[in-house]
């Protein structure tokens, strides 16, 4: 019987490869399932068609469309799972293994989704605070980021067919960069399932995604300035992509997230009588476990403190032998099988290598058993732990890993052994620490964090909400040092500013105002007879500005004040007091200057603005003493589009007000940023 091919998506159509290239196998039973080629595709023209197609398509779109339109494929594809789970099944991949790749793919999708209230509803972002560059504040700089004119080239991982896709692809898409996906033949067929209901859901727009299943090894070739390449595998192969000729000369950013050789370690301070043992010994099991420690941040070295480490064996050994491994779709099958017969065949060599120089205490290579499956068809392979007696001599498990459930005991008498021995894997994606002493996980973290890209602490408190060790959280970064890659996905904002090209622009306050519409102090402001709180949402302008009446400051107010607010600081109250102090009288409350300028320039009849929505930043800058006169300037600073939540949601936005408090002289007393509410005129 005929397998079936794989089809690559290229320049906006499905394409079935010239010849059927690799075959693909179900990790249960071995049988051959699919094929999968991309002979036959112009690599070239794909390109040509993200930036000149997708590229300038997705750049119409402002960062709220294009999260909402993330949200909307989270949401098409999140009803489709039941399909995605039966065909991750084929990868040995367990219901819960599954969860984490499918659902936690899309959930990524979510989250980054949710990143767009973060942005401008605009085209770019407008990056930090103006920088002032002239005596007399008429030149100025700033930084804007745009998205890079080029496109994102993913190269994935067999392991997370699912979620390496999307947790990538959610990034470059929110950016408003177009991307090119090449999954790790091995599973790419539950890739390529995805990837279908993506294209069919016609949420995106063309051009903004391709596919490549099978080999796309001159793609890197085809790469100039303005694209992106990601990388996520072994050290040696990123390494061989990262060094390529073309990403030199381009100068293309490469972010590479490579295998690590990860730590936990049981903190000095747990002994087996408390509840921290247990969590520590859950994590690792969970982690040896879960995918059939087919993970990236999987735990490959364990740290135990010398005198604790039979007590750690016993308790490994007696929770892994409650881990049933077989075919996951048979009922009690905790672990399944690794993704091929290649990788078990690889990860065997691994533990026979490291079999020459450390002992194996839990497992065998050869005499296990499998539920529901033929372990000899099938690609199994059962925990195994070892034990090493010298782990500062004795270095093959800090510098080899084995990508499967395969982990290595090792002892430390002092809290410093255990930092250098975390350190000794020559950087990591994680590690983990199980303590109670809070003083233990200071020291730790700051003795390891340079060589980490993410530090776990583990208690009491925490480990029941804990996502655990092996779990990238979408708002935090994803990466590490040295042989993890040096590189950074996700890290909510951070990892869409990678898709971003910051530019530094300088001029005039009043221009770059308009450039960036965002309100650049000094700049020109738009006297308008109709005060701004009148106007609705679309029709207030940045620059829109009113200019107050006066208010004379007198020592009842500062009185007053104090009586209702409760704040009777001796500097307010007490003027006997201010010897040795910057004040030469009594001065007053800040928080009277901002709320007497509110008062000032507030318009109490009933209109467009809702409510006040907060503060943003507040600077008291001169002392305001009884005598002195303020006025205010309220300037639009910004406009922030929102979205209505439902139907019958209030059409608004919200507006940042720069609050300039000036006295007499001339001088600014007190300048905020405060935030309102604005009704549309438009409640469609």
């Amino acid at each position: 019987m005929a397998l079936t091919q794989l089809k690559n998506y290229a320049e906006g159509k499905w394409v079935t490869a010239d010849k059927e290239g690799d075959v693909l196998y179900n990790a249960i039973t071995g049988d051959p399932i699919y094929t999968a080629s991309s002979e036959g595709l112009d690599f070239g023209a794909m390109m040509h068609y993200a930036r000149k197609v997708g590229g300038p398509a997705l750049r119409k779109l402002t960062f709220h469309e294009r999260g909402r339109m993330l949200k909307a494929l989270a949401m098409y594809l999140l009803e489709r799972k039941e399909y995605f789970y039966e065909i991750s099944a084929h990868t040995g991949a367990t219901r819960a293994d599954s969860w984490v790749d499918i659902e936690g793919g899309i959930g990524n999708l979510f989250a980054n989704a949710s990143l767009r209230r973060q942005f401008p509803n605009e085209r770019y972002y407008v990056d930090g605070d103006a920088i002032r560059l002239s005596k007399n504040n008429t030149f100025i700089g700033h930084h804007i980021m745009v998205p890079r004119e080029g496109v994102a080239i993913h190269i994935n991982a067999f392991n997370f067919p699912v979620w390496g896709m999307l947790e990538k692809i959610a990034v470059n898409l929110l950016a408003g960069v177009p991307a090119i996906v090449k999954p790790a033949t091995l599973t790419s067929y539950l890739t390529e399932a995805v990837f279908e209901e993506i294209i069919k859901s016609n949420i995106l727009p063309e051009g903004s995604l391709q596919l490549i299943c099978g080999s796309a090894r001159t793609i890197l070739e085809t790469v100039e300035s303005q694209d992106v390449v990601t990388f996520t595998g072994s050290a040696d192969t990123g390494r061989k992509l990262k060094s390529h000729p073309r990403i030199i000369s381009e100068a293309v950013p490469f972010n590479m997230e490579a295998d690590s050789l990860n730590s936990c370690v049981l903190g000095p301070d747990v002994t087996t009588d408390m509840p921290e043992f247990d969590i520590f010994i859950k994590e690792v099991v969970r982690e040896m476990t879960t995918k059939a420690g087919q993970k990236c941040t999987a735990i490959r070295r364990i740290m135990v403190p010398a005198d604790k480490v039979e007590d750690v064996q016993i308790a490994l050994g007696k929770r892994l032998k409650g881990t049933t491994l077989g075919n996951p779709g048979t009922e009690g099958v905790r672990m399944g099988p690794l993704a091929g017969q290649s990788q078990r065949n690889e990860v065997r060599e691994k533990v026979q290598h490291f079999a020459q120089s450390q002992q194996i205490v839990i497992g065998d290579l050869e005499k296990f058993e499998v539920v529901g499956a033929d372990k000899e068809k099938g690609a199994f392979l059962p925990p195994i732990v070892f034990f090493n007696d010298d782990p500062f001599n004795k270095l093959d498990c800090h510098n080899i890993e084995a990508f499967g459930p395969v982990a290595t005991i090792m002892p430390y008498h002092q809290l410093d052994e255990a930092m250098e021995l975390a350190k000794l894997g020559k950087g990591s994606l994680v590690c983990s620490i199980v303590t109670h002493d809070d003083h233990v996980a200071r020291d730790f973290v700051l003795g390891t964090a340079a060589t980490h890209g993410r530090i776990l602490i583990l208690n009491r408190e925490c480990a029941k909400e804990s996502t655990g060790h092996g779990s990238p959280m979408p708002m935090l970064v994803h990466g590490g040092p040295g042989r993890a890659g040096g590189g950074e996905e996700m890290g909510g904002k951070r990892g869409v500013l990678h898709y971003l090209q910051r530019t530094a622009i300088q001029g005039s306050p009043t221009t770059l105002s308009r450039v960036t519409h965002v309100y650049q102090q000094g700049g020109q402001q738009n006297e308008t007879e109709i005060h701004p709180f009148r106007k609705h949402f679309e029709d207030l302008e940045v620059g829109d500005t009113v200019t107050t009446a006066k208010h004379t400051v007198t020592e009842t107010d500062i009185t007053n004040f104090a009586n209702v607010s409760g704040d009777n600081f001796y500097a307010h109250m007490d003027a006997t007091s201010l010897e040795g102090t910057i004040f030469e009288r009594r001065v007053a409350h800040g928080y009277f200057i901002l709320s007497k300028a509110a008062g000032l320039f507030v318009d109490a009849k009933k209109g467009p603005v809702l409510l006040n929505y907060g503060i943003d930043e507040c600077r008291f800058t001169k002392p305001v003493y009884p005598g002195a006169t303020i006025g205010v300037r309220l300037t639009v600073k910004e406009k922030v589009d929102q979205e209505k939540r439902t139907e019958e949601d209030i059409a608004k936005g919200i507006v940042k007000w720069l609050v300039d408090v000036y006295d007499e002289t001339g001088e600014t007393v007190a300048i905020a940023t405060i935030l309102t509410m604005v009704k549309k005129k438009d409640q469609r």
